[in-house]
C-alpha cells in the first residue's frame, strides 16, 4: 500500500512450523534519547531496536503479557515493564538481570509515567497509583480511591515537579510532587460539550493539557491560566479518541503544535492544535494501528499495528509527504455563540483532499535524506552545533538582519550556547531544595508574579547548590532575572542557560571577589582609553571609575537600560560572538553616549545615566561593538586574557571554583554567624518582649489588687458598724435565753429521773430471765453430757475388742509364717519381711489410735474448759450450779480416766509381746542368713543331682507362696505387693538359674 512508502522498517516476529503465528507486538517505548526502541509481546519478550546501529537484541523472556513500557529511567540501560500478574519489573538491557520486582497492585497496571530525573515512576491502574523511587524501589505513597470513581491516569507534567491526575468523573488535580499538596483543580468542562475523559496529553513544556474519549471532540486547557482553551471538533468518520500523542519539534521550545489523534477506526491523524489544520496520517483500515509511541526528538514514531507487527515511521518524510497536496481547510466557529463563556472557541478540523495524499516512492525520500546527510558531513566541523545549524551561516544571518527571528530566537540560543540539557543533574540540585541564602529573596526583590518568583528562587538556589560564590554574590539574582523572565516555562533551560553566561561571558569577574572584577574594569578602561580618551579624561575628571560607568552595565547585563527587543538583539550578536564581544559592547555603549556624558558634572548624574534608559540607537551600538572588536590592537584587546567559548559539559555540570574559597567560606561562615546572631536576637528580644508584657500584666494585677483592697477595707468598716449594732442586740437575745434555758434545765432533770427509774426495772427483768434460761442451758448441757460419756464408754470397749482380735489374727499368722519357714530357706525370709512390714503397720496403727483418742480428748477438754469459762463469766448468780456441774463432770472424768488407763496397759503388753516375738525372729532371721550362707558354700561343690533338688524345692517354695497370697487376706494391698515382687524376684531368679542347670 502507499503507507510503505514512508515506513522506515515493518517488524514481524513470526513463528514457522506445522502451525505457523504471528506473535503480536503489544507495546512500544522510546528511551530518553529517542534513539533506541523497547517492544514487548505477548509471550513476554522483550526486545531493544537500535536505530541508529540498525540492530535489534532480545534483552529478557517475562514469560507472561507486559501491559506497559518505561525506558527513559536515569539509568540509562534499565526498563520497567508492568506484566500480567500486576507486578513491575525492572531489568538491566546489557546484563538481562532483574533489578527489583515492585509488588502492590491488584488491577492491571495501564501506564508507567516517569520523572524527568529519571529516578522516580509512577504506576496506574483503575483502583490505585502508586509512587515509587526507583533508586531504592520503594514505593513512597498510594493513591486510593473510591471504586465508584476509578482512575483514568495519573503522570508527572514535563520539566517539572508536578503530578497530574485524571480520574473517570472528568476531574483533573495537579499536586505538588515534593509535598503532595494539590495545586489546582481544573474546572468542569462548559456545557454542551459533554465527554467523558479516557486519553490524555501534555506539551513538553506543561502548558497544554489535551483530553480526549467517546466523541469525535478534544479538550485543550490551558494549565497555567486553569481554564478551558479550546474545542477541537474532529472529522465525522473519528467516533471516538483511542490514544493521544504530541509530536516533539526542535524549533517550538516545547509548546507543541502537532498533536497525534488515534481514533476508533485505526488511524492516526496529527493535527495543528493552533490553526487545526490536517497535516498528515498514518494506518488505514486495512493495516489499522492499536497503538503509537513519538521519540523525544520527534524523529521517529512506532505504532504497533492491529495484525501484531512494528511499524516505525521516519517524521521527516511524513511531514515532506504531507505537505505536498494542497493544505487542508479548516473551519472555525466561534464556540462564545453557543456558551457563556466568551473566551472558549471549537474549532473543525476537514480535509479538502483525499484520504491518503502520499504518492511519491520512498526511494525519492530516502535519496532526499542522504543528500542532506552528505552535505552536512562536509560542513566546518567547528561550526556545528546542535539541530543541525551551522555558526557561521548564523553569524551571516545575523549581520545581514541584525536579529535572529523572533519564533526561532530561543531554538537558535540553545544550538549557539551549545546547552547539555543534564535532566539528571539538574534535578539532583533542584532536589536540595530552596537555598538559606534566597529562603527570603521577596523581601529584597518583591516581584509581583508569584511564579516569576519562584522560578528565580529556584535558578539561583540551584546556582547556590553547583557553587557556593553564587550564595553570597549579591549581584547575581540581576544578573540571572533577565533570563528567568525569558525561560520561565523551562527551568532546566533557564538554569543552563545562566551558568553557560556565567562561565564564559563573565569569566575572572570572581577572582577579586567581594570587590568588582578590577581585572575586567581595567580592560574596559584600556578600550575606551584607545578609542576615546576625550571622554575618559572627562570621567576621571569628576572621579567617575570604570565601577560607576562600566560595571552597573556587566552586572545587571544591560537589563536596567535596554528595552525587551533591544535587550534580545544585544543577546543575538553576544551569544554569537567571542565572549570579549560582550565587554566591547558595554564599551560601545559608553562610547556612544558621550554627547550626554560630557555634559554631565555631578556624580549623582553619572550613576543615574548607567541605571537607566537612555534614547540611544542600539543598531548604532552594535556596530560601534564590531568596529571595536576589528580596531582594537591586539596587547589591549580583551581576546587576549579571555578564553574562548566553552559549553557545559555533558552529564554532569562543570566545577566552578574560579573564585577565592577562603573568602567565601569566611563570608558563609559569618553569614551563618550573623544569621545566628539574628536567630539569637530575635529569641531575646521575644523573650524581652514577653518579659514586658508580663511585667504590664503584673503591674495591672497588683493595681486591680490595690483597688480591691480598698473596696474591701471599706466593706470591712461597713460591716464592723453592723456587727456591733448585731452584738447588742446579741446581749439581749442571750439574756432572754438564759432564762428559757434554766427552765428548760430543770424540765430535763426531772425527765432523766423517771427515764433513770423505768430503765433499772426494766434490767432487773431483764437479770431474771437470764437466769431462767441459764437453769435450761445447764440442764440440757447435764443430758447431753451423760449421753456422750456413754458412748464414749461403748467406743473404748468396741476398740479394745477389735485390738484383741488383731492381736489373735496376728498370732495366728506369725504361726502360720514359722512353719512356713521351717519348710523353706527362701519362704522363710519372704515370711519374715512379711512380718516386719505387718508389724510397722500395726504399730503405726496403734500410734494413730493413741494419738486420736488423746487429741479428742484434749478437744473435748478444750471445748468444756471454754464453756466453763464462758458460764462463769457469763452471771455471778449462777456460780453455785456451775460449781456443782463441775463436780459430776469431774466423776465422769474419772470414769474415763480408768478406762483409758486400762486400755493402755492392754496396749503396753501387746507391744511388749509383738517386740519379744520380733526380736525372736530376727534371731530365728540372722541364724538362717548364716545357715543360708553355709548352704550356698556348700552347694557350689554339689553334683548334678543337688542342683536338680534345689530347682524342685524352689518350684514348691513359689506353689507355696501363691497358696498364701490367696488364703491370706489381711494383710492388704502394701503386703500383696510385697509377696508379689518377693515371687517375681523369685521367678527371675529360677529363670536365671535354670540355664546353668540345664548345661
Amino acid at each position: 500500500s502507499n503507507i510503505r512508502n514512508i515506513v522506515i522498517v515493518n517488524i514481524i516476529h513470526s513463528v514457522k512450523g506445522y502451525h505457523s503465528k504471528t506473535i503480536h507486538f503489544l507495546n512500544v517505548a522510546f528511551d530518553s534519547s529517542g534513539d533506541s526502541l523497547l517492544a514487548g509481546d505477548h509471550q513476554g519478550n522483550i526486545y531493544v531496536f537500535d536505530l541508529n546501529g540498525n540492530r535489534f537484541n532480545l534483552v529478557q523472556r517475562t514469560m507472561q503479557a507486559c501491559t506497559a513500557l518505561a525506558f527513559n529511567l536515569h539509568r540509562k540501560t534499565e526498563f520497567l515493564v508492568a506484566l500480567a500478574d500486576y507486578s513491575i519489573k525492572c531489568f538491566d538491557t546489557e546484563t538481562k538481570e532483574l533489578v527489583s520486582w515492585m509488588k502492590g497492585h491488584d488491577s492491571s497496571v495501564s501506564s508507567i509515567s516517569v520523572h524527568g530525573s529519571g529516578r522516580y515512576a509512577i504506576t496506574t491502574s483503575t483502583d490505585t497509583a502508586q509512587l515509587w523511587d526507583l533508586d531504592t524501589f520503594q514505593r513512597k505513597r498510594k493513591l486510593n480511591v473510591r471504586q465508584s470513581v476509578g482512575i483514568q491516569k495519573v503522570f508527572f507534567l514535563p520539566l517539572s515537579n508536578t503530578i497530574l491526575s485524571c480520574f473517570k468523573d472528568n476531574s483533573v488535580f495537579a499536586w505538588e510532587f515534593d509535598t503532595l499538596h494539590c495545586k489546582y483543580r481544573l474546572p468542569t468542562p462548559v456545557e454542551g460539550s459533554v465527554l467523558l475523559y479516557k486519553v490524555f496529553a501534555v506539551t513538553r513544556d506543561g502548558q497544554i493539557f489535551v483530553a480526549g474519549g467517546k466523541s469525535n471532540h478534544l479538550h485543550l486547557w490551558c494549565l497555567q491560566t486553569k481554564q478551558l482553551k479550546r474545542i477541537i471538533q474532529m472529522p465525522a468518520k473519528v467516533r471516538a479518541v483511542r490514544h493521544l500523542e504530541f509530536l516533539p519539534d526542535s524549533f517550538d521550545g516545547g509548546s507543541n503544535q502537532v498533536l497525534g489523534v488515534l481514533s476508533q477506526d485505526n488511524i492516526m491523524r496529527f493535527i495543528n492544535i493552533e490553526t487545526c489544520k490536517l497535516l498528515f496520517y498514518i494506518g488505514s483500515h486495512e493495516e489499522g494501528i492499536s497503538t503509537a509511541a513519538v521519540s523525544s526528538n520527534g524523529r521517529y514514531i512506532a505504532s504497533v499495528m492491529e495484525n501484531g507487527s512494528l511499524n516505525l515511521y521516519s517524521v521527516q518524510a511524513l511531514v515532506q509527504e504531507g505537505n505536498k497536496p494542497p493544505p487542508p481547510m479548516f473551519k472555525v466557529k466561534d464556540w462564545s455563540k453557543c456558551t457563556s463563556e466568551e473566551n472558549k472557541q471549537a474549532m473543525r478540523v476537514t480535509s479538502g483532499r483525499s484520504e491518503w495524499p502520499w504518492k511519491s516512492k520512498g526511494s525519492k525520500i530516502q535519496t532526499r535524506l542522504l543528500k542532506l546527510q552528505v552535505n552536512s558531513s562536509l560542513e566546518n566541523k567547528e561550526n556545528e552545533l546542535p539541530g543541525g545549524l551551522n555558526k557561521k551561516r548564523l553569524q551571516a544571518l545575523l549581520k545581514g538582519f541584525g536579529e535572529y527571528p523572533a519564533k526561532y530566537r530561543m531554538f537558535v540560543w540553545r544550538s549557539l550556547l551549545q546547552l547539555p540539557e543534564n535532566h539528571l543533574a539538574f534535578s539532583s540540585l533542584i532536589d536540595k531544595g530552596t537555598h538559606s541564602a534566597f529562603v527570603n529573596i521577596q523581601n529584597e526583590y518583591p516581584i509581583k508574579s508569584r511564579k516569576l518568583l519562584r522560578v528565580l528562587q529556584r535558578t539561583l538556589s540551584a546556582l547556590a547548590h553547583w557553587s557556593d560564590i553564587f550564595a553570597e554574590t549579591p549581584y547575581i539574582p540581576l544578573l540571572a532575572f533577565p533570563f528567568v523572565k525569558l525561560f520561565q516555562n523551562n527551568q532546566l533551560i533557564c538554569f543552563e542557560v545562566v551558568a553557560t553566561v556565567v562561565v564564559n561571558f563573565c569569566q575572572h569577574w570572581f577572582e577579586y571577589f567581594p570587590n568588582p572584577p578590577v581585572n575586567v574594569l581595567s580592560m574596559m578602561e584600556n578600550v575606551l582609553a584607545h578609542h576615546d580618551k576625550e571622554l575618559l579624561q572627562h570621567l576621571i575628571k569628576y572621579k567617575v571609575t570604570s565601577q560607576v560607568y562600566a560595571w552597573p552595565l556587566l552586572e545587571t547585563l544591560f537589563s536596567e537600560v535596554l528595552t525587551r527587543e533591544e535587550w534580545l538583539k544585544v543577546f543575538d550578536n553576544i551569544f554569537s560572538n567571542h565572549p570579549s564581544y560582550f565587554l566591547m559592547i558595554a564599551v560601545a555603549y559608553i562610547i556612544c553616549s558621550r554627547a550626554p556624558l560630557l555634559h554631565c558634572n555631578q556624580t549623582a548624574d553619572f550613576e543615574y545615566f548607567f541605571h537607566h534608559r537612555n534614547n540611544l540607537d542600539i543598531n548604532v551600538v552594535i556596530k560601534k561593538a564590531y568596529h571595536l572588536m576589528e580596531a582594537t590592537p591586539l596587547d589591549t584587546h580583551p581576546q587576549r586574557v579571555l578564553d574562548d567559548f566553552i559549553p557545559l559539559t555533558k552529564g554532569q555540570y562543570p566545577v566552578f571554583n574560579k573564585y577565592p574559597t577562603f573568602v567565601v567560606d569566611y563570608q558563609t561562615q559569618e553569614r551563618e554567624r550573623i544569621r545566628q546572631d539574628e536567630i539569637e536576637y530575635l529569641r531575646e528580644r521575644q523573650l524581652a518582649h514577653e518579659l514586658e508584657a508580663k511585667a504590664q500584666e503584673r503591674k495591672a494585677e497588683d493595681e486591680a489588687w490595690y483597688r480591691k483592697q480598698e473596696l474591701l477595707r471599706e466593706a470591712e468598716e461597713q460591716r464592723r458598724k453592723m456587727l456591733l449594732e448585731e452584738e447588742e442586740k446579741l446581749a439581749e437575745q442571750k439574756q432572754r435565753l438564759a432564762a428559757v434555758k434554766r427552765e428548760l434545765k430543770v424540765k430535763e432533770l426531772q425527765f432523766l429521773d423517771a427515764s433513770r427509774r423505768r430503765f433499772l426495772k426494766y434490767q432487773q427483768d431483764q437479770r431474771q430471765m437470764e437466769l431462767k434460761r441459764l437453769d435450761d442451758e445447764i440442764a440440757r448441757k447435764a443430758s447431753m453430757r451423760e449421753q456422750e460419756t456413754a458412748a464414749t464408754v461403748q467406743d473404748v470397749e468396741v476398740r479394745r475388742l477389735e485390738l484383741e482380735s488383731q492381736r489373735q489374727l496376728f498370732e495366728q499368722h506369725l504361726i502360720k509364717d514359722q512353719e512356713a519357714v521351717t519348710k523353706e530357706v527362701k519362704e522363710e525370709v519372704d515370711a519374715h519381711r512379711r512380718k516386719v512390714d505387718l508389724e510397722d503397720h500395726l504399730v503405726q496403727r496403734l500410734m494413730e489410735i493413741e494419738r486420736e483418742e488423746k487429741q479428742k480428748v484434749a478437744e473435748e477438754n478444750l471445748t468444756k474448759a471454754e464453756q466453763k469459762r464462758v458460764d462463769t463469766d457469763w452471771r455471778l448468780q449462777a456460780l453455785h450450779k456451775l460449781r456443782h456441774d463441775d463436780q459430776n463432770r469431774e466423776k465422769h472424768y474419772e470414769e474415763i480416766a480408768k478406762i483409758l488407763h486400762d486400755n493402755r496397759v492392754k496396749e503396753a503388753e501387746l507391744l511388749k509381746t509383738m517386740r519379744e516375738a520380733g526380736g525372736k525372729k530376727w534371731e530365728e532371721v540372722r541364724q538362717k542368713k548364716a545357715q543360708l550362707e553355709e548352704e550356698q558354700k556348700a552347694a557350689a561343690a554339689a553334683d548334678e543331682h543337688r542342683k536338680q533338688f534345689l530347682e524342685d524345692r524352689m518350684n514348691d517354695a513359689l506353689e507355696l507362696a501363691e497358696k498364701l497370697q490367696r488364703e491370706d487376706g489381711y494383710f492388704g494391698e502394701g503386703i500383696d505387693n510385697t509377696v508379689l515382687l518377693c515371687h517375681v524376684g523369685m521367678k527371675h531368679s529360677a529363670t536365671e538359674y535354670k540355664p546353668s542347670v540345664q548345661y
